[in-house]
């Protein structure tokens, strides 16, 4: 063979070469662009992209005519992120860092444990809600050495797990417990009385008594979340308080975990600039709240616990461990509504983790608009004249035990439009740890809604109910009738001689009117024993007392009276004593039912459910009667006259009443709490009295009288109606129309 032809041949081989490759490289690329392109694709996404969840903007809360009350601002968060680190990051060291910039920063970090962050060491466990307190009393039980403490503390000293419910009995567990045959050890004992052991119980003194000083339980808690040894006692505090919400919050240790909320622009610049390792600043929105007023009707928003059984319940829903949700008030009632839909970023990083691109797969959609039907103006005048009437009669009368709460319902559709408990809270500062402490540990409760979650005997407010039934059932033939009203009323053929005396003296001889007017135990006490309690109890349960009323953030449902074994005690229960007791909310809807004729409609909040571009409404609270009480219009006529003479010349709050720009009807009433505890007030009233648009109920406790709660209920009827003759009615419609 030639050189020619040596030449050829090896450029023949070369070509051969060249073209299988390329037809290996083109069935290579066709596999990969045409054949098995969604795989490639992906693959590569997954290996350069990250997803994560965009928390969506929570819906407002508005007043009746669109005023904002709670909004949502657009933030930023810290995250710290686990799976971020590198094999040879260590997690407490990079917390420890972000902390300290936190820190010198003056941010304040999400840090339940309650323990102080300064030397020396010691516990703050009256700053922290129930939920946290929960938490860390689980924390403590898990921890080997701090339960086998507690228990072995608790057999010494059993008396500590005594409570008291509801209607003040003395309960403790820990009787049955030690009298328990079948625990045979003081192990055993030890183990039980902790399951016992309630976070409300739980105090720092206690655990000092126990042998879990803050400095130990510091050091246990090294050894369980395995701190390296170089930290120093504060610098472990700091770390633990983080690991320790993971932990308890049942978060996994690669789960990210919200650090610092509202983190400001140079913050995450020194983030960014410093490579923080496990940093990360997310978007999302802190609640903004415009008003001071209505802390028990609006509520709070709470962080995920295990008692909330996320695994369950929530996380099937789309929510994560970080997420806040509604704890009380309107917040928790509207949650479905207000909680937005997450939506999900897709981010595109290079091999050095810096973020190249991001774009939304999912975009998030905000929450509903949630109107609710008080009007901001009258609540505000509404917990104005509460907390004055009570801060004046503190101010005469000092009781530090002293509270109260109204309560404003518009007759015809039952809607809320103001209520109010005293003592309150600002929505906008009440967690920071001096003011919570402070807060949780008032006597007086600030957190409790007494206007609905209030025990109260109602009095002689009951009087026009009884008034009713007693018409109604014959008990007095009619409403000219007259009784013979003597200073004491005696129980018929009773050998005891028990008797009601009536506060007013003799009467004389008055028809039921009169005998609301004039407030008259005598008659009322004698329509009881004529009712029975039977006949008694079905008027109250019509009225819609002794059950809950159906509002939406929850109420307390009230204890109807009972007869003890052989005993009539109707003739006591008829004027509003005994073993009865009912909220606020419920009394002012037994008062609204009355005058409107007797329809029983369940009192709301909601007025209207909007989507968050107000495009659509998306529910309207309900104004449908429950039920109807029969109420003849004669015995509606006596039982309003017989108030509406409480407001005039001669009544009882004639007085008060002088300054009303209404005619309104009304009635006190005073409960007896027995002991030497001063008597709770009550008042309640309607107007206008020909035409009836509102009904209010206030009770202070302590009051001595329902009269002194008269002026407050004359400053609420003047500050309605006064809105209602300047053309801002409060109970103007501000609605779409579906």
């Amino acid at each position: 063979m030639d050189h020619k032809e040596k030449h050829h041949l090896r450029l023949h081989i070369l070509a051969s070469l060249f073209f299988a490759v390329m037809a290996l490289y083109l069935g290579v690329l066709y596999d990969t662009q045409i054949t098995n392109y969604e795989y490639y694709h992906a693959r590569s996404i997954r290996d350069i992209t990250r997803s994560e969840p965009v928390e969506a903007a929570r819906g407002d809360l508005t007043d009746r005519n669109g005023e904002v009350l709670v909004s949502s601002r657009p933030s930023y968060n810290l995250t710290f992120d686990a799976s971020l680190l590198r094999e040879d990051q260590d997690a407490g060291e990079a917390v420890l860092r972000l902390l300290e910039l936190c820190r010198d920063q003056g941010i304040t970090w999400e840090d339940d444990l309650p323990i102080t962050r300064t030397a020396p060491l010691s516990y703050t466990l009256d700053a922290l809600d129930d939920a946290a307190k929960s938490r860390f009393l689980t924390y403590l039980k898990d921890l080997d050495e701090t339960a086998d403490a507690l228990g072995a503390y608790l057999l010494d000293h059993p008396a500590l797990l005594e409570t008291v419910d509801e209607d003040g009995e003395r309960e403790n567990p820990a009787d049955d417990i030690l009298e328990d045959e079948d625990l045979d050890t003081d192990a055993k004992r030890a183990a039980a009385l902790l399951e016992e052991l309630r976070s409300s119980q739980l105090t720092g003194a206690m655990l000092e008594g126990a042998g879990i000083s803050a400095s130990r339980l510091i050091e246990l808690m090294r050894d369980d979340f395995s701190l390296p040894a170089e930290f120093s006692q504060l610098e472990a505090r700091m770390v633990l308080g983080v690991q320790y919400e993971i932990r308890s919050r049942n978060l996994s240790n690669t789960d990210p975990y919200v650090l610092a909320e509202d983190i400001d622009t140079a913050t995450i610049s020194l983030l960014n600039d410093g490579a923080y390792a496990g940093a990360k600043i997310t978007p999302s929105s802190v609640r903004e709240y415009e008003t001071t007023y209505a802390a028990h009707i609006l509520g709070y928003l709470g962080d995920i616990t295990a008692d909330d059984d996320y695994k369950n319940t929530l996380r099937p829903l789309g929510y994560a461990m970080n997420d806040k949700i509604g704890r009380s008030g309107a917040e928790a009632a509207f949650e479905d509504y207000l909680r937005g839909t997450d939506g999900v970023r897709v981010v595109s990083m290079n091999e050095d983790g810096k973020v190249t691109g991001e774009y939304y797969s999912t975009e998030p959609v905000p929450g509903a608009t949630v109107e609710l039907t008080v009007d901001l103006d009258l609540q505000q005048a509404v917990e104005d004249a509460l907390a004055a009437t009570i801060q004046e009669m503190d101010r005469t009368d000092p009781n530090d035990q002293r509270g109260g709460a109204a309560v404003v319902l518009d007759i015809d559709t039952r809607e809320v439009l103001a209520m109010a408990s005293y003592p309150t809270y600002d929505l906008s500062t009440f967690r920071q740890p001096a003011i919570y402490a402070a807060l949780n540990t008032d006597t007086r409760r600030p957190f409790n809604n007494r206007a609905t979650q209030g025990h109260y005997a109602p009095g002689s407010t009951l009087k026009p109910l009884t008034a009713v039934a007693a018409l109604e059932e014959g008990a007095i033939p009619s409403t000219t009738e007259r009784l013979r009203c003597p200073y004491r009323w005696y129980y018929p053929n009773d050998p005891t001689r028990s008797h009601i005396n009536c506060a007013g003296g003799d009467h004389g001889r008055l028809n039921v009117t009169e005998a609301i007017t004039k407030s008259c135990n005598y008659f009322f006490a004698e329509m009881g024993y004529r009712l029975g309690m039977d006949t008694f109890l079905e008027y109250l349960d019509a009225f819609g007392l002794g059950r809950s009323t159906g509002i939406e953030i929850g109420d307390y449902a009230g204890t109807l009276p009972e007869n003890p074994e052989g005993q009539d005690r109707a003739p006591w229960a008829a004027f509003g004593q005994g073993n009865q007791d009912y909220s606020p909310l419920q009394i002012a809807n037994y008062i609204a039912t009355l005058v409107s004729g007797g329809e029983l409609l369940q009192p709301h909040l909601l007025k209207a459910v909007k989507s968050y571009d107000s495009a659509e409404v998306l529910a309207v609270g309900s104004t449908e009667p429950v039920s109807t009480v029969t109420i003849s219009p004669s015995t509606l006529e006596a039982v309003k006259k017989g108030m509406l003479g409480y407001t005039q010349p001669g009544g009882s709050v004639y007085n008060a009443f002088r300054s009303c720009v209404v005619t309104a009807g009304a009635k006190t009433g005073t409960s007896q709490l027995g002991g030497d505890q001063t008597e709770n007030g009550l008042f309640v009233c309607f107007a206008p009295y020909d035409d009836p648009e509102i009904a209010v109920a206030i009770v202070i406790e302590h009051a001595t009288w329902g009269a002194n709660a008269a002026n407050a209920g004359v400053e609420i009827l003047n500050a309605y109606f006064a809105a209602d003759e300047s053309g801002s009615a409060v109970t103007g419609e501000n609605q779409l129309l579906p």
